[in-house]
């Protein structure tokens, strides 16, 4: 779903070896040459910055949201002066209080949200991390004072919890912590409170005082989205860490014993019909699977977590995307928990970690954690299936082995001040006949308040069966690969530019990544410019990007040549639209093309119930089955409307069309309904809708695929969340198939229920 809420931005071998050793010395070289002045020449320390003392109590706090416990009273205080988007250091235009403190084993932190309107507060139920269209308050704690990552904790004012951990600058990942939270409506605006276990978090181990990072935040959305904070953001810095608030305190804090185990029981009955359209529906077996993961923060500052016959799957099924016409994987968004927890550790500029390739685990063990400067990830699973991603210079292939693997992937980082991050990255995955292994070096170097630099080199090995090598024309015995990549940013307060360079060898597989495209060096060079509205502008921010690439392959041949400009606006009623013009030269089967392309987006809340949106692209585009030109359409409108603050309907469509000079080549539609009634935070029902339409022009084609392909698929959910831990999911959902030869049909249907508790200790 769009979402109007951010504006966020010659020999095979030897030549393999001759690339990574020139890169791995290369990077070396950089990462010498910027650290040896960090560390054999110190700068003079920096002026010490005041701290804020968090008091300690020892009262008995009821989460309720009302904050009238005496302790209340004690807490430190201090109020979010600041509106810091789309203002820049603008005052407040509402009175946000924050109250700190903590007691031996939880953080707890309240705020009095004022409003001169408290009607127009927006809030309704709904799933956990699905309330950002509210009003919601939170707090960002970097915990480890490295000013490089983060927690973030939000709560809107009917208690709903939203968090992640954010990593700089790269974003933000998924993290479902388990905490409390408690919130009131009141006549002059909203009050919460959360309460934090220091089990929850990762933070320093030392008996002494510490000091953390610390932001508060409010979102106010009226006719603009409007961001408060607790202190003036320097847009000429790249790092917002670093001008966080210091606060000092929690002496002697331990997140305790930090054991959690959750038993789970999943159960399901899925019938059948293997002969269509005909064939009878079989009835199939009741399958019930127990399983336990275990959680174990071993100390302040590391986690050890291990599953055994562990539930992996996701309840929900992934959103159908547009294949059609589309030569390389598509990506899906990782929904596990168990892959969840840390993933941030693991995140490197090539995307050579990606759990998503690891399909059916029977087990997995995992340790993340930080100790001083030291930053460690690890993680060993047995896969029952074996995906692989056969990655190529214009298009990738994907198979499945018919055997299980063993896979592994190891993480290290090392901060030198706060300037520079060196790192190291190692994957493993075997199977009888088949091996991957990836290692390489990576560096993050913030040369100065504007420059940045992240540099990476990774060398692969790889060994396929022979049959497999033979089906997809791939190398035979073991083979080496490379792939590297440097990245430069500098940003200011108003403009940014960039300059990216990508090598990636033919040979190079990253199978327990998703690396689609091999065979490729891509450079790029972009710039950007930022207007800020003032008070009276109909508009509050403009943004207008430029960027101009070239990719080749190793031989010099032409994959994509594209220029491109992006403009960018929002505006009243939260609006947000761009337009994005673009020429490109595309390379593809021994052929060139000159395509022109542009997309356009909008999207708005017209008030505090509903979103609406529509993005649609129009230009030339190369029809990969056949080698030659066409012109496509795709067009996705959507909205969601909330009625009252318990019923949610959503609906989003997506069509796509192509011609080609002997006439229409593929029609391709996609349709989702999803209606949802949230009870409380805690429990909600939801049905799902969704149908997929594909029809082709067989007689343009010269593959023998099938004129016409149908898909329904619905789903029933009643799911209750106690904790992202604790759950009940009882569930109903059936498939349906069609052709050009028979209608939609039955050919599946699921019964499942499962159940987990999480026992902390």
């Amino acid at each position: 779903m769009f979402d109007c809420r951010h504006l966020r931005t010659a020999d095979p071998v030897r030549s393999s070896h001759r690339h990574a050793a020139a890169w791995c010395g290369a990077l070396l070289l950089l990462i010498v040459a910027a650290a040896a002045p960090c560390v054999a020449q110190p700068a003079p320390a920096a002026a010490p910055r005041a701290t804020h003392e968090i008091p300690r109590t020892g009262d008995e706090i009821r989460v309720d949201g009302v904050l009238d416990e005496a302790a209340w009273a004690t807490a430190w205080s201090y109020e979010l002066n600041f509106e810091v988007s789309p203002g820049e250091n603008t005052p407040a235009p509402v009175r946000t209080e924050v109250l700190v403190m903590h007691g031996a084993s939880h953080l707890y932190v309240g705020f009095r949200a004022h409003d001169p309107d408290p009607a127009a507060i927006r809030a309704h139920l709904a799933d956990r991390d699905q309330a950002w269209s509210d009003d919601w308050v939170g707090v960002v704690l970097d915990t480890f004072n490295d000013e490089r990552r983060d927690y973030l904790l939000i709560v809107n004012p009917l208690g709903v919890q939203m968090d992640d951990i954010e990593v700089w600058p790269a974003g933000g990942t998924v993290w479902d912590a388990i905490w409390d939270s408690g919130a009131q409506i009141t006549a002059w605006g909203w009050t919460a409170e959360l309460e934090i276990p220091f089990a929850a978090l990762r933070f320093q181990r030392t008996d002494g005082p510490q000091v953390w990072g610390f932001d508060a935040v409010r979102g106010y959305p009226r006719e603009i989205f409007r961001q408060m904070g607790a202190f003036a953001r320097d847009r000429n810095s790249n790092c917002y860490l670093c001008q966080a608030l210091k606060i000092e305190g929690f002496e002697g804090v331990s997140p305790g014993r930090d054991l959690e185990i959750v038993p789970t029981l999943t159960s399901s009955r899925t019938d059948t019909r293997d002969d269509m359209p005909a064939g009878p529906l079989v009835n199939g077996d009741v399958e019930t699977e127990a399983g336990a993961t275990v959680r174990w923060g071993f100390a302040n500052n590391l986690t050890l977590s291990a599953a055994v016959n562990p539930d992996f799957s996701q309840v929900e099924a992934d959103a159908r995307q547009l294949d059609v016409n589309r030569p390389f994987a598509i990506f899906y968004e990782e929904k596990r928990p168990f892959f969840m927890e840390g993933a941030d550790y693991f995140s490197t500029q090539l995307n050579a970690v990606y759990t998503r390739m690891l399909r059916d685990p029977s087990w997995g063990v995992k340790v993340t954690g930080k100790e001083g400067a030291h930053t460690v990830g690890a993680y060993a699973v047995e896969d029952d299936v074996t995906n692989l991603i056969l990655p190529g210079s214009q298009g990738s292939d994907a198979t499945t082995l018919d055997e299980d693997s063993r896979a592994g992937v190891a993480r290290y980082k090392l901060d030198l001040g706060n300037r520079y991050t060196l790192g190291f990255l190692a994957t493993g995955r075997e199977a009888d006949g088949y091996s991957n292994g990836v290692a390489g070096l990576d560096a993050e170097l913030r040369l100065t308040d504007r420059d940045r630099i992240v540099v990476q080199a990774l060398g692969s090995s790889t060994r396929y069966p022979d049959p497999l090598a033979d089906e997809f024309g791939q190398p035979h015995d073991r083979f080496t690969g490379w792939a590297s990549t440097l990245n430069y940013t500098h940003e200011t307060r108003t403009w940014a530019s960039w300059l990216t360079w990508e090598d990636v060898g033919a040979d190079f597989r990253a199978d327990l990544g998703f690396m689609p495209r091999v065979d490729y060096r891509w450079g790029e060079a972009g710039w950007q410019y930022l207007w800020t509205g003032d008070k009276d502008d109909w508009y509050s921010r403009m943004l207008l990007i430029a960027k101009v690439s070239d990719i080749r392959d190793q031989h010099g041949n032409l994959l994509e040549q594209e220029a491109a400009v992006r403009f960018n606006v929002e505006g009243p009623l939260q609006s947000h639209a761009y337009v994005r013009p673009s020429r490109t030269r595309e390379g593809y089967n021994g052929r060139e093309f000159d395509l022109d392309e542009v997309e356009i987006h909008a999207c708005f809340k017209p008030n505090g119930h509903s979103q609406g949106w529509i993005n649609a692209t129009a230009g030339d585009r190369i029809d990969y089955a056949n080698t030659r030109k066409g012109d496509r359409l795709l067009v996705q409108p959507g909205f969601w409307y909330r009625f009252g603050r318990h019923l949610r309907l959503e609906a989003q469509f997506t069509a796509e069309r192509m011609d080609v000079e002997p006439g229409w080549l593929y029609r391709a539609e996609i349709g989702l309904v999803n209606a949802s009634w949230q009870f409380n935070p805690h429990a909600f029902v939801r049905a799902i809708v969704q149908h997929v339409s594909h029809r082709f022009n067989t007689e343009l084609y010269t593959d023998g695929r099938q004129e016409e392909q149908r898909d329904l698929f619905t789903q029933l959910l009643f799911s209750y969340k106690l904790n992202p831990q604790t759950v009940f999911f009882l569930g109903y959902s059936d498939a349906s198939v069609g052709t050009q030869e028979y209608e939609l049909t039955r050919a599946n249907r699921t019964v499942f229920a499962k159940v987990g508790y999480a026992f902390l200790f």
